[in-house]
């Protein structure tokens, strides 16, 4: 699973809902061919990005290119069950990655476009997001 190696700080504020906006950056297809796009906007956490990772090189029998345009670099905290409340902030749980509509999550190269196709709509399932497959002509 994808996680920092260093963060600035250690627990970050929640943040408000601004995943609303659109994406202004990672927005076209860079490195490969196809590519799999938010069109809404969530936290995606480290799980979720590698399932469907495995899930795209699982469908495409490993060969081909995958590029991960996200990383998980954002804390998220929890409390543990039954805690009262009070008695401050929770430890980290888990990192997450911030995608707003627009954003390139994946890209992919070196397959058939059908296949490619395939693999990224299987990835999909695996996203707390709504997606769609672009090319680098169709931008």
């Amino acid at each position: 699973m994808l996680i920092p190696k260093k963060v600035k700080h250690r627990k970050w504020h929640k943040g408000r809902a601004r995943n609303k906006r659109v994406a202004t950056t990672k927005t076209t297809v860079a490195f490969g061919s196809v590519g799999l796009k938010a069109t809404t906007g969530a936290w995606v956490t480290s799980r979720q990005i590698e399932a469907a990772r495995r899930a795209m090189t699982r469908a495409i029998k490993r060969g081909g290119k995958i590029w991960i345009r996200i990383f998980p670099d954002k804390p998220v905290t929890a409390k543990g069950s039954e805690m009262p409340m009070g008695k401050g902030k929770g430890a980290v749980d888990h990192y997450v990655a911030i995608v707003r509509p627009g954003t390139v999550m994946f890209e992919m190269a070196g397959t058939t476009e059908e296949l490619a196709r395939r693999a990224l709509i299987l990835a999909g399932h695996k996203l707390p997001v709504q997606t769609r497959i672009i090319t680098r002509e169709l931008e």
